[in-house]
């Protein structure tokens, strides 16, 4: 296995005279190592970016200080994750140096061993590592804003700096017309074979035109050519610009990024691009970005609806005209019954999240509404919520019920 963390072990110089001691750490080396760790003889030979605390002893408040000290000036955001475990005042130590890094504003937890076969304090310290790499993973993002957040994301539309302060990925704003330009560069001949396997894929083609499916293969490839150019690893598109300047959509462009891993969001969306991105890094799952088209505060139902999707998440499609224009390609796709969570970024500073959890179970084909649909069954928040208290109209989906792990992880990038 390949190492994912380092690990190093804090001890006082009064050790144990006898072998249960060294016995009861070994054990524990050794699932740690299994966790995928790697221990480090001292804090120096900790390369990795995320380094655990195993607290041997008590005793150790004052070295675990300098320790942490030596390690921030590499690692200047990195929480501080102690371990501690039943034995030898390991956990006292472990609570008091963690309260003084407290007061100093510093982020760490400690995580709590029963012993060397503990399950579920593994299972833990692999939630808080996560916890970790998503938001580093965050901090070090370029999100790509293709033109203006749209005139109507009247909630949507956070200056660069905030969404940076708030949850670490940088904005790199890019003009409209550099996209338009780059489409103006694509090569018929690149066009074809990938618009025959986007129509040889679809289970209809009821609008668009064969000209409508090279127009839309050609934005998908001029935004891979910004992608490059700018250093993305996500990026949100004013894609209305292309269907009142181009007569074209993005919604395909956007589907097939996020397919490729890439989150690629809709309208200029920072907010919801950004939540989008913090799904797809912290559950692994593919992120859906799609608005709220209905809702029953009775049965707290609503419906989900978006002229975009990825092709992952469905199990056919067919090819459209955006709803909205009845002009490009959408995608109608039909996204199976499942498990499901939902979430929602807002606020001035983009503080505040709203979380849901829920079961779709049915997938919707209604022509007053965008292409794709789901109706979700909430189990877990409530549709009201969003009338009282909306934080906007874009919401997130990812398959599979995670709302604890997305309000663990908040607690921890909130605290950074």
């Amino acid at each position: 296995m390949t190492p994912v963390f380092d690990f190093v072990h804090v001890r006082s110089q009064f050790i144990p005279p006898d072998n249960n001691f060294y016995q009861t750490i070994a054990g524990f080396t050794k699932a740690l190592e299994a966790l995928g760790g790697k221990q480090a003889l001292d804090i120096s030979h900790a390369r990795l970016d995320q380094c655990l605390y195993f607290m041997d002893t008590g005793g150790t408040e004052e070295t675990l200080l300098k320790l942490y000290d030596q390690r921030k000036a590499r690692h200047p955001n990195s929480p501080v994750l102690l371990i501690a475990h039943p034995g030898y005042n390991s956990l006292p130590a472990s609570l008091e140096v963690l309260a003084r890094l407290q007061q100093e504003r510093i982020d760490g937890q400690v995580l709590f061993l029963k012993g060397a076969g503990d399950t579920q304090g593994f299972s833990e310290i692999e939630k808080a590592l996560n916890d970790i790499k998503t938001s580093q993973k965050l901090r070090t993002t370029n999100i790509g804003l293709i033109g203006d957040p749209s005139n109507w994301l009247v909630a949507s539309s956070p200056q660069a700096q905030v969404v940076e302060q708030a949850w670490g990925p940088k904005v790199i704003p890019i003009a409209i017309e550099e996209l338009t330009a780059a489409m103006a560069r694509i090569p018929d001949a690149e066009l074809k074979p990938i618009a025959s396997e986007l129509g040889t894929g679809a289970t209809e083609i009821k609008e668009p035109t064969e000209q409508e499916l090279s127009d839309v293969v050609k934005v998908y490839l001029a935004l891979k050519e910004l992608i490059k150019t700018h250093k993305l690893e996500a990026l949100t598109l004013r894609c209305f610009d292309l269907v009142l300047g181009l007569k074209t959509t993005g919604c395909y462009a956007l589907s097939r990024l996020i397919d490729e891993g890439l989150v690629a969001g809709c309208e200029g969306d920072l907010v919801s691009t950004v939540g989008m991105l913090w799904a797809q890094e912290l559950t692994g799952e593919t992120p859906w970005m799609a608005n709220p088209a209905r809702l029953d505060e009775s049965s707290n139902r609503l419906t989900l609806a978006h002229c975009t999707v990825p092709r992952k998440l469905v199990d056919e499609y067919g090819l459209r005209s955006h709803f909205e224009s009845g002009l490009g390609v959408g995608l109608q796709g039909r996204i199976p019954n499942g498990p499901v969570t939902l979430l929602r970024i807002g606020g001035k500073a983009m503080e505040k999240v709203w979380l849901a959890e829920g079961h779709i179970d049915n997938a919707g084909t209604a022509e007053d509404l965008c292409r794709t649909q789901v109706d979700i069954q909430l189990s877990s928040g409530h549709v009201s919520e969003l009338l009282q208290n909306p934080l906007g109209n874009h919401l997130v989906m990812v398959m599979g019920h995670h709302a604890g792990q997305f309000q663990r992880s908040h607690q921890s990038i909130s605290q950074q």
